[in-house]
Parts: structure tokens; sequence; C-alpha cells
């Protein structure tokens, strides 16, 4: 009998399959996975594995022994080329693999510059996979010119590894700040003044024209007209959810694969969760990159795949570590309209509110504000502004108020 087919081997599917077996699922789970490796933490890779302070075992999620005593079966180094919904079938190069129930957990792909404008060039890289940084490693040697494209977190870890190992380092941001997207004005001058402290040049409303070089980058032209001569580039200007396998069988797409409350797609017996799923949150639909989400949303899949019927509730939450800054963020800051700020010790934290709501909280080298925001956040709390600005509030005491 057909069993469970996993399609995408990151965080999400290793966290889906293990969750099945975990709830008492006794038939097979085939897990398949495009890279030859298997299931790893990505986040450790612009950080930690960068920086060589993480060894490549001790980025895998599980043991071999694992997968094989879970009988799982690892289908790496294997490329899904096409989903049949209505045979209940994925096609694997000359092969047809039958399933009673899929899920995709695909993912997402990171955005790339156009060739036009030097992206095929030699030296030129992104960060998101195993190979990615194996590739790029031998180009971090101290004094070599690293330019970063794009002041989001990406970028911003890769810049702070690159600042780390004595690298001269310069990022470039077309919005009118680094973290634009993501954070709150505040948050994003306490995190350029950690760069800038450390050596890094940030331009800001500053864009890349082209990067030009006989074979490999040699300088990038920028949009204010400066040129810069570079040994090697990294590109974080952001990732897309990897929805093509899915649009080609005729699911429905939503910025991402779309989902119901359940995790379940537009087609009979198929499910999605991680970077590459959109789902229900607040009367809205959203889609969440991270591994906190990756790993929640698919163990609610799991769940429902055996039958639960619990909606997914996500809780959103994310981290950056840069130096030695550990920023902890929670909750989402969509719709602010103000900023609470509090000073305690050493850390700092920002605090989103919309009028009387809290959001979301933004904590830097304070676990303490990260875990207690979480926690009202999650309890649908709001304590009034100026109790959070007041370094003299016990944080743990509005738990209980």
């Amino acid at each position: 009998m057909p069993g469970i087919v996993i399609v995408g081997a990151g965080q999400a599917g290793a966290s889906l399959a293990a969750k099945l077996r975990a709830l008492g699922h006794a038939d097979e789970i085939t897990l398949i996975g495009a890279e030859p490796a298997p299931p790893y933490q990505r986040p450790p890779l612009s950080k930690g594995y960068l920086l060589k302070e993480m060894e490549l075992e001790r980025l895998f999620l599980r043991t071999h022994d694992f997968w094989q005593d879970q009988r799982i079966a690892l289908r790496l180094g294997t490329e899904v080329t096409a989903i049949d919904p209505a045979a209940r079938t994925v096609s694997l190069g000359g092969e047809t693999l039958a399933y009673d129930q899929l899920a995709l957990t695909t993912g997402s792909v990171p955005r790339k510059l156009p060739a036009a404008i030097g992206g095929a060039l030699g030296g030129v890289y992104t960060v998101r996979t195993l190979a990615d940084v194996d590739a790029m490693e031998h180009e971090f040697r101290r004094g070599r010119r690293l330019l970063v494209v794009g002041g989001g977190y990406i970028g911003l870890e890769a810049a702070a590894v690159g600042a780390t190992l004595g690298l001269d380092v310069t990022v470039i941001e077309m919005a009118p700040r680094i973290l634009q997207r993501v954070a709150a004005p505040e948050t994003s001058d306490y995190v350029r003044g950690e760069h800038l402290r450390h050596g890094v040049m940030i331009y800001e409303g500053v864009g890349l024209n082209r990067l030009t070089g006989p074979g490999r980058v040699e300088h990038a032209e920028l949009s204010d007209g400066r040129v810069l001569d570079v040994d090697f580039v990294i590109v974080g200007v952001g990732i897309v959810p990897a929805t093509a396998l899915a649009e080609a069988a005729g699911l429905a797409i939503e910025n991402g694969i779309r989902t119901d409350e359940l995790g379940r797609t537009s087609a009979a017996g198929i499910w999605a969760a991680g970077d590459c799923a959109s789902f229900p949150w607040k009367g809205g639909r959203i889609r969440l990159e991270s591994v906190g989400n990756a790993i929640d949303m698919a163990e609610a899949v799991a769940a429902n795949m055996l039958g639960a019927g619990r909606p997914y509730v996500a809780q959103p939450w994310f981290w950056s570590d840069q130096y030695d800054l550990k920023l902890q963020i929670a909750g989402l800051n969509t719709g602010y309209d103000r900023i609470v700020t509090r000073q305690d010790g050493e850390g700092t934290s920002f605090w989103y509110y919309r009028g009387a709501e809290l959001l979301a909280v933004d904590a830097m080298n304070d676990a303490r504000a990260y875990m207690i925001g979480k926690r009202l956040i999650e309890a649908g709390r709001s304590p009034p502004g100026e109790l959070i600005a007041d370094p003299a509030t016990n944080l743990k005491a509005l738990l209980k108020g």
C-alpha cells in the first residue's frame, strides 16, 4: 500500500517525518531531498559553520541511525520532477513513486542577481544551502574585500562573519535603511551601530547597477556613481517560496502554496508546510520564513494528516546572531504605530504596539525580555507601554497581573 511521501528534506520535512512516527504512524514514510546531505540546520550556515565554530556533523538534525531506526526512507540527491495529483504519484526522473498522502516541504530559494548585471560572474554567491557555503568558504581570507548586496538578516550575518574574520566588508541596501522590511528604525539603528563598530561600511538608499570583471567579479558599480573594488560578493536580497513543482501540478498558489487552516492544499491528499506554504492567520493570509514556523507547522500538519483536525495557529518567533549580538524576535510587527523602548542593564528591547495592543518585541542581548514578551503575546496580553519602558518594572510580574 502506498505510504506518505514528503518532498523536501529541510527542517520542515524532517520535523514532519519525525512527528508522524512520534504520533504512532506505522506505515511507510519516504523523505525526498534534492541535496545529497541528510536533513540539516540552515541558520548556522551563515554564522557558526562559516566561522568554523561548528563542525558539519553538528549541523545534521538527526543521526543516521535515527532515520533507520524510525524506518524513514531517505531519498537524498533526488529531484522530484512532477506530481500527478489524480494518479497520486510523484516522478523522480525515470521512476514513479505512488503515495497515499503527499506533503510538500520544498522550502524556498534565494533571489539571484540577473546575469545581465553580472550575477553569473565567478565570485558571486548566495547563502542558502550547505553547498553554497562550502563553495564560498575559501574566499574568507583576512584583508579581502567583500561586498554584501542586501541589508536583511542573511546579508548582515554574512557581513558579521566577514568582519570577524578580518575582511574589508561593505554592505549596500537599496532601501533607505537596513532591515526596513522587517524591523523598526530603532532596531535598524541598533544593528547598524554594531556593524559600524566592527568596521563594516554600510551604504543605505544605494542600489547596485552592475558587477563587472573578466569572468570573475572585480568591480561593483553602484547607483550613486561609486565604483568599488571587490574580491567577492554575497547576495542577500531575499528568498522566494519554492512553488514551481506545486504550480506545475495545478495546485493553488498565493504567496506560496496555498493551504487551509489544517495545512491542506487545493488538491486532495496533498499538504504543505514551512517556507513554501501560505496559510490563514488573523483574518488574512501569511507565509513565515523561520525555523520556528517550519517545525511548528510541520508538526501540526503531521497530526492533521493522521486525522487530528486541529487548525494551525502560528506563534511567530525568529532570531539572528551577529558578532556578540543575539537578536531575538517574538510576534509579528505588521501594523504597529509606536515603539516602546526598554533598557534593562546591558539588554535593550523594542516593543511594538498598535494602539494599546502589543504585537511584537525585538530583544537585543535580553533573553528575559524576549521570553516574557513572547509569553505575553501568545496569551493575548498587552501591558501598558509605560510599564514596559520603566526599568523598575518587574517584567515577570506582568505575566501574573
